[in-house]
């Protein structure tokens, strides 16, 4: 057996409303007096911010927002979210929102460091850092980032840098559905898809499977899969919305202690140049990775076909069951609403060759967790196959 070292949060909360509810009690047990909430103007704009802000301050704790993050975070943003903690002397920090928000939150708990920007601790050992007790409330079910301990950001360059340690893992995660209840179709649709390839790429990792991973991959995968349509169609099912938040949970424990793959490597470069949001652009490619993949992956593909589809695929061998997975993966692409090709994304045959050059170049530590090697014809194929 492998050995397995494995990291998740101290405390998960899992109840609708409890942002409201709970909130200023957990802050309290962190001897909290003065808190950061770190997200975007849309939240604010929902109102989610000032119920977070109202639940601290009757816990008696000073609160100061800063709702500056964007997509992709680049560095000057987060830099000036630590500023903001920094010159409040904040004692916890609040990541609220998508996975920008609380990747932006991971860095800022981090500010009590000597370090001026962000810049001098990309691909820097962080471990030794002290950091302040951290919170993470998701806003959607697709990106695990309020159980991981890695936080990505867009370097200067323009490429996405990783600050990989379990040191930033949040303390507490609270899932409150309610939050969720909002998001367009087309978020709910492209998040939900990222948090299924995230249990698919846990579940098949090359290089860090193992068994504890598989065992959440596989239980966020059925109440991902199972409440898929439920979400998309009625999108004020409180219960579909809260299976939905705990199975993206679960897929974030499991991929950051087994990793993911291909489908990330292919994704990064549509985000990053054609500004293709990450769910999104996981969905573009995870059919034509999962089908390369078949060769090697089909008997791990068809253990996951079987436990999310058992009748469709009651006596199939492994292939026909794993291409049954991939197929029916494909039509929630297509159900979901999401542009599926590339060429509907801008995105024309002259730019495939600088993006498989960046798969294979800046990217190949995600080739190395894939369950099959890819070359870069074959990179340069499976977006071929999809424009």
């Amino acid at each position: 057996m492998i050995g397995i070292e494995f990291y998740t949060n101290g405390h998960i909360v899992s109840e609708a409303d409890s942002m409201r509810q709970k909130l200023g009690a957990l802050a309290k047990q962190y001897s909290a007096t003065s808190a950061i909430i770190v997200t975007d103007a849309g939240i604010t704009q929902l109102g989610y911010v000032d119920i977070a802000q109202q639940s601290l301050q009757e816990a008696g704790i000073q609160v100061v927002v800063f709702d500056a993050v964007v997509a992709d975070p680049p560095v000057q943003v987060v830099n000036d979210a630590i500023k903001i903690a920094r010159d409040n002397k904040c004692e916890l920090v609040i990541g609220l929102g998508g996975g920008s928000s609380i990747d932006t939150a991971k860095i800022v708990a981090l500010y009590p460091n000597d370090f001026e920007s962000v810049n001098d601790i990309l691909d820097k050992d962080v471990s030794g850092f002290n950091k302040l007790p951290l919170f993470a409330i998701p806003t959607t079910a697709g990106t695990g980032a309020e159980s991981t301990f890695v936080s990505v950001i867009t370097a200067k360059d323009g490429s996405k840098k990783a600050i990989y340690t379990p040191k930033i893992l949040p303390d507490v995660a609270i899932l409150d559905a309610t939050l969720t209840l909002n998001l367009p179709r087309h978020i709910t649709a492209a998040t939900a898809l990222d948090a299924m390839v995230h249990c698919v790429e846990a579940y098949t990792s090359r290089t860090k499977k193992n068994p504890i991973s598989d065992a959440l991959a596989l239980q966020g995968l059925q109440m991902l899969w199972n409440n898929f349509e439920k979400v998309l169609n009625q999108g004020d099912d409180i219960d579909a919305r809260a299976d939905m938040l705990l199975g993206s949970t679960l897929a974030g424990i499991a991929f950051v202690n087994s990793s993911v793959a291909a489908v990330h490597g292919l994704s990064y470069p549509l985000s990053i140049n054609f500004h293709i949001p990450h769910g999104h652009a996981n969905a573009l490619v995870m059919c034509g990775v999962f089908t390369f993949n078949l060769s090697a992956a089909a008997p791990l593909y068809a253990e996951l076909a079987r436990a999310v589809m058992p009748a469709q695929t009651s006596g199939m061998n492994d292939f026909d069951a794993a291409s049954q997975f991939i197929k029916q993966l494909r039509g929630f692409l297509e159900m979901s609403g999401l542009k599926y090709r590339l060429s509907e994304l801008d995105i024309t045959d002259q730019d495939i060759s600088a993006l498989a050059d960046i798969v294979t170049n800046t990217y190949a530590r995600l080739i190395a967790t894939n369950p099959k090697d890819m070359t870069l014809d074959e990179v340069t194929t499976i977006y071929k196959e999809i424009l």
